[in-house]
């Protein structure tokens, strides 16, 4: 539950280019199959205009040997190329539900060694223990919270935004 008396952020606040907020102190936590995948209180947050903040999670918080590379890159023009990994527990695998940016762009190195993941691709996201809802569409991968106001990028018709 939100404390009544925080301000919310609103996406529209957020910078661009895209700023990395040290999210010390707050555990962020990754859930599927079963198992807790990730569990950390050294996150970051990427905030970006018109996106919920996406939550990268050091290497060492996060079970490494459930995640194998994916076939997959993308290219951010603020961050660099990105790293695509599925994650399998047991018989169950998401594909892509993480990613990485295994060599940043100047600027963006402290996401060197970080994971995110897709809330839409587990089965669970929290954030002090606050289920995270996913960004609409399946491009972008924003945790969104209480503490967030938007309209968010990512929906139908937003395309342009």
């Amino acid at each position: 539950m939100t404390d009544p008396h925080r301000v919310r952020e609103s996406v529209w606040a957020y910078p661009r280019p895209p700023a990395v907020d040290d999210a010390s102190g707050r555990t962020v936590e990754v859930w599927f199959g079963g198992r807790q995948v990730a569990s950390t209180r050294s996150a970051l947050r990427v905030l970006e205009t018109s996106h919920p903040p996406v939550y990268y999670l050091p290497a060492a918080d996060v079970a490494l040997e459930l995640l194998t590379p994916a076939e997959a890159v993308s290219a951010c023009e603020w961050k660099g190329l990105a790293s695509y990994w599925d994650l399998t527990v047991g018989e169950r695998r998401a594909a892509h539900a993480a990613w990485s940016y295994p060599d940043p762009i100047p600027g963006y190195d402290v996401l060197r060694g970080c994971f995110a993941f897709y809330p839409g691709r587990v089965d669970r996201c929290t954030v002090d223990g606050e289920a995270v809802r996913p960004q609409d569409g399946g491009f972008y991968g924003g945790w969104i919270t209480d503490e967030i106001a938007g309209p968010f990028k990512g929906a139908p018709g937003t395309t342009g935004w």
